[in-house]
């Protein structure tokens, strides 16, 4: 009756490890609602106050910043490639007048009208998880931005936040 107790118990704790594991759908929820987040902040573009607030709480809610330096690398930054604050995370997505670093030109204020994720694979853990593949980004004309993304995601008070952000466009020779 020993061995039988600690195969249940056991049992239980490999159940009770695997239902704390972030799921592909967690990762897809975080994807969907920071992609539904870029396309909100392009189309508050013309009202600047509401495009800066809502950008703010966008990148509060979507990243790790208020832990630490985020492992943020934008797609067309090409002087000041890392983007390690939230501030310089800012400037990238909304540029402006104020603009931390100056090459910025304000990526999600295009505008874009849909962001579409095409995992290439996920890593799912305890409370760490890692995406990796191909976005999308539609135009006001309807044309597709291709590029290239690792997303890394820590689960924080039940949600995922991103700490990890590298984006660059396909090579072509």
């Amino acid at each position: 009756t020993a061995i039988l107790h600690f195969k249940q118990k056991l049992l239980y704790l490999k159940a009770k490890k695997i239902s704390k594991m972030i799921s592909k759908e967690q990762v897809i929820e975080a994807q969907n609602a920071w992609g539904a987040g870029v396309v909100k902040i392009g189309s508050l573009r013309d009202d600047r106050l509401e495009c800066e607030s809502y950008a703010s709480a966008f990148i509060d809610k979507q990243y790790l910043f208020e832990a630490g330096p985020v492992l943020f690398k934008p797609t067309k930054c090409k002087e000041e490639q890392f983007r390690p604050t939230k501030a310089e995370a800012a400037s990238y997505f909304i540029a402006g007048e104020d603009r931390v670093c100056k090459e910025d030109g304000g990526f999600a204020i295009n505008p874009w009208t849909k962001v579409r994720f095409e995992n290439s694979n996920l890593i799912l853990e305890e409370n760490r998880a890692i995406a990796m593949g191909n976005y999308f980004f539609t135009d006001l004309e309807g044309n597709e931005a291709k590029v290239e993304y690792t997303f890394g995601y820590k689960l924080v008070d039940g949600e995922l936040k991103i700490d990890l952000h590298h984006s660059s466009f396909p090579y072509n020779p």
